[in-house]
């Protein structure tokens, strides 16, 4: 099988008004965490994936656990692109494992 690695960024801004909108906000959230994202800053989780085939595979589980109200964006690039993101103030985490040593093989 052919791999072109991919990272799908998901950006999100969901209101906190009500507690209903903390009840969806803090379920979208576990949702992302249980499915392999990590956190890049508080609304920007991000996951890598194998090929265009998964990338579609998770766009569509996202697409049917959204909140009710708010923003949610995705944006997919590749591997190679997320590599080049320059840090220009603090550091990278480096006790999250994200390499292609955490994807798991079905």
């Amino acid at each position: 099988m052919n791999y072109r690695f991919m990272r799908l960024i998901v950006f999100f801004d969901l209101p906190m008004i009500s507690e209903k909108n903390r009840i969806e906000y803090a379920r979208f959230r576990k949702f992302l965490l249980k499915n392999g994202f990590i956190m890049m800053q508080k609304s920007v989780y991000t996951k890598l994936v194998i090929n265009n085939v998964t990338s579609l595979q998770v766009r569509k589980k996202i697409a049917s656990n959204l909140p009710s109200d708010g923003l949610v964006e995705i944006l997919e690039v590749t591997e190679n692109q997320f590599s080049r993101i320059e840090y220009l103030v603090g550091t990278k985490d480096t006790t999250t494992l994200d390499s292609s040593d955490r994807l798991v093989e079905i």
